[in-house]
């Protein structure tokens, strides 16, 4: 398990969820809130994933709080396994129990995910949509499960990251998946799946990504 603070649980759909929550690098400058997905528990992916740590750290470096969690049936979470539905309502009920905190009052919500939790993350972001009216300030995907789950559409403004010797979600599907939407994919050149030594890359693109972000009272 990778350093990092103690998590705690809140209620979630089905039980209580495992959450762990990681204050930005200069507190005094918190841009947003983050909630961040982890891959696919039935390979054992969880919150303590190494490139949903980088995740945590770029929103951290960027000045967002970034909230990580165990999907049902993962860790200290409750329930079972739902292949990506109640996985949704998940990743919905950790952002809900987030916002409550006063520090976060008008400051923008981002949503991210590693694969299964890339998919899970888009999934989320529509249903957002439909409730509040409008788009997430931020939509950072990484490798998202184009070819395992029914990834909707998203904003021009995500951020898709790709490794471009992917064997578990191929290249030529996430450039089929984006390409009805003209959406641009980062690729990350002789990369697998799990960006092995190439993290801090990946980081560094996120970061910057979030860096370029209008700010958050223009939001």
């Amino acid at each position: 398990m990778l350093g990092r603070p103690a998590s705690h649980t809140i209620d979630g759909p089905v039980g209580l969820l495992e959450v762990v929550v990681e204050e930005p690098v200069e507190p005094a400058r918190l841009q947003g809130l983050a909630v961040i997905a982890h891959p696919n528990p039935l390979q054992g992916g969880t919150m303590d994933n190494k490139v949903v740590h980088t995740l945590v750290r770029a929103f951290a470096l960027a000045g967002w709080r970034a909230v990580r969690f165990n999907f049902r049936g993962v860790g200290k979470s409750e329930g079972t396994h739902d292949h990506g539905e109640g996985e949704v309502d998940d990743l919905l009920a950790v952002l809900a129990d987030a916002r409550t905190d006063p520090a976060l009052r008008g400051l923008p919500v981002a949503l991210a995910g590693f694969s299964f939790g890339g998919g899970v993350a888009a999934k989320a972001h529509a249903r957002w949509r439909e409730t509040a009216g409008s788009d997430a300030a931020a939509l950072v995907l990484v490798s998202p499960a184009v070819t395992r789950l029914s990834v909707p559409d998203v904003p021009a403004h995500t951020l898709v990251v790709e490794g471009e010797q992917d064997d578990v979600v191929p290249l030529d599907a996430i450039l089929n998946w984006a390409r009805p939407q003209a959406l641009p994919v980062a690729v990350v050149p002789g990369v697998g799946h799990f960006f092995h030594g190439q993290l801090p890359v990946l980081r560094e693109l996120v970061r910057r990504h979030l860096q370029g972000l209008p700010p958050a009272a223009s939001l």
